[in-house]
């Protein structure tokens, strides 16, 4: 009986994450504060409560109070749950707390990711999410035993592109609530916020990010690191001049001008160190050109920039956290569209390395725009090259090829490097965000190579059979660097609901990934 009394008690200042609130009035809280803590899943025979370092203290300031409820309020709190309890301290209105799993996770073999990390990012995205439908502006966030991922997912959860709308999210600040380790949530709000902005310019409409708007906003995001940085908008004529006849075949369907933008980072206290050059497919709008695609859904290829979205949100990043590390940015930016002046089906064009490529598709064009970057690219000397891109199937629109053999589990590798391969994969273990090594068997370069007019075709000679392979295949003809990799992330451009931590839209990926292993090719120098 004393139990069931003290249940009703609380239930006026409960709320579960499937329940209302039977609170009397919430509009105390618009202006105020709230707070984020973790709470983690018992192992064994524990029968407290296990609170975070965090959570603890403030219960203990409280008495024991919030442990109390968390016991009495319902049944215990699973991964990323999340419950709310209002009124318990008069410096936050409403405190969120989240279900982190088990203390005990770590590197899962299996799942190829820090399991406690994920767990970390989903639970303070949920959190925070919460007190946001609350409209509470400022948030203090638990840094759960790992300050970076606790940012990650407080920022990354908190994002909204709404620019365009006239009725908007609460905007919420966020700070590190208890905890010493301020340095490393600064470098999460800074990777976060990095994925934040290949998430803008991705989910932004072809008009208002076009080829010179692309160029531009990175340029202004880049002005702070000015000493750092170098920054080349490459025009029309400069591609000419570069004979770049794959990307220029490309970009005169539009009225839009291209721009090959050139992005230097010098990071590296040895100004001699040789250059990662990271390379991006920038179509600010794919149509399919004369090879139209289908009308339904054809608005989300505005994000089939998204590799040259993650390429240049990854070096403003590396600018941000002063990497010791030299990384050269290249986008070849332009439109993909149908017109009297655009390339018809079995045109040929000469790329860069003066290879001809019978253009049986004009849908397969993110390919010709980065055989000519490629093989700029080479001219740096790199001590790496990685090329980014969403290389959508041909003439489809709601599953690309590697979407089709890899879902959004993980962004596809195809490389010539166990080395190269080696620290991506390392560092997509650390962010969440995975890749996953695919072949580059020479049946698949047989199936470009064998062309009825040309050195090159640039879609396979079996159509879409392997499509991702023979894409990869067709790339590697330009390649020569022995450290090459192309990261194919059709499959990962945008969320539903399989990140949980990130809202439906395109995604940003692997915006941390591509930073996190610049930062690993860092350290590695010291």
């Amino acid at each position: 009986m004393t139990m069931f009394l003290l249940r009703r008690a609380v239930q006026a200042g409960v709320r579960t994450k499937h329940c209302r609130s039977f609170s009397a009035s919430q509009s105390h809280l618009n202006h105020g504060k709230g707070l984020v803590l973790g709470v983690f899943e018992k192992e064994g025979e524990e029968d407290n409560l296990h609170l975070t370092e965090a959570a603890a203290g403030f219960d203990q300031n409280l008495s024991g109070k919030l442990s109390e409820l968390l016991k009495i309020s319902g049944p215990a709190l699973k991964k990323g749950k999340s419950r709310i309890f209002y009124g318990l301290h008069k410096d936050f209105p409403c405190v969120a707390v989240v279900g982190l799993g088990k203390n005990s996770a770590g590197v899962c073999g299996a799942e190829n990711w820090d399991t406690s990390k994920e767990n970390i990012r989903h639970a303070v995205s949920a959190g925070c999410r919460l007190l946001q439908d609350l409209e509470v502006t400022h948030v203090e966030v638990d840094g759960c035993g790992d300050a970076q991922s606790a940012a990650e997912g407080a920022i990354l959860g908190l994002f909204q592109y709404d620019q365009l709308k006239s009725k908007k999210k609460t905007k919420v600040t966020t700070q590190l609530h208890a905890s010493a380790d301020l340095a490393g949530w600064e470098k999460g709000v800074v990777y976060a916020e990095g994925q934040n902005l290949a998430r803008l310019l991705m989910e932004a409409p072809a008009n208002h990010i076009t080829p010179t708007a692309f160029a531009r906003t990175i340029e202004e995001k880049l002005v702070p690191h000015a000493e750092r940085v170098t920054i080349n908008k490459r025009s029309q004529a400069w591609i000419e001049e570069q004979q770049m006849g794959a990307f220029l075949s490309v970009s005169k369907g539009s009225e839009e001008p291209p721009v090959f933008l050139e992005l230097h980072y010098n990071g590296s206290p040895d100004s001699t160190q040789a250059p990662l050059v990271l390379v991006g497919k920038g179509i600010t709008f794919d149509s399919g050109g004369i090879s139209l695609k289908p009308s339904s859904s054809m608005d989300a290829m505005r994000a089939d920039m998204g590799g040259a979205a993650t390429v240049c949100s990854s070096i403003v990043t590396a600018a941000a956290l002063k990497l010791p590390v030299n990384i050269i940015g290249l986008a070849p930016l332009c439109e993909n569209m149908p017109s009297g002046k655009a390339t018809k089906p079995g045109d040929v064009v000469m790329a860069k390395n003066g290879k001809t490529i019978q253009v049986d598709n004009t849908d397969a064009e993110g390919r010709l725009i980065l055989a000519d970057a490629l093989c700029y690219g080479h001219t740096f000397n790199p001590r790496a090259i990685v090329n980014v891109a969403t290389l959508t199937d041909l003439n489809s629109l709601a599953q690309s090829a590697m979407d089709v053999a890899l879902g959004s589990a993980a962004a596809g590798v195809f490389t010539n490097s166990d080395w190269l391969w080696e620290q991506l994969h390392k560092a997509s273990v650390v962010t969440g965000d995975r890749v996953w090594r695919m072949p580059l068997f020479q049946h698949y370069t047989r199936q470009v190579t064998d062309s009825q007019l040309a050195d090159l075709n640039n879609i396979g000679k079996y159509s879409r059979s392997g499509g991702a392979c023979t894409a990869a295949a067709f790339l590697k003809e330009f390649v020569t660097a022995p450290h090459w990799a192309h990261l194919d992330i059709a499959g990962v451009m945008s969320n539903k609901d399989e990140v949980p931590y990130l809202k439906k839209g395109m995604s940003g990926r692997p915006t941390r990934t591509l930073v996190e292993f610049a930062a690993g090719l860092g350290h590695h120098n010291n």
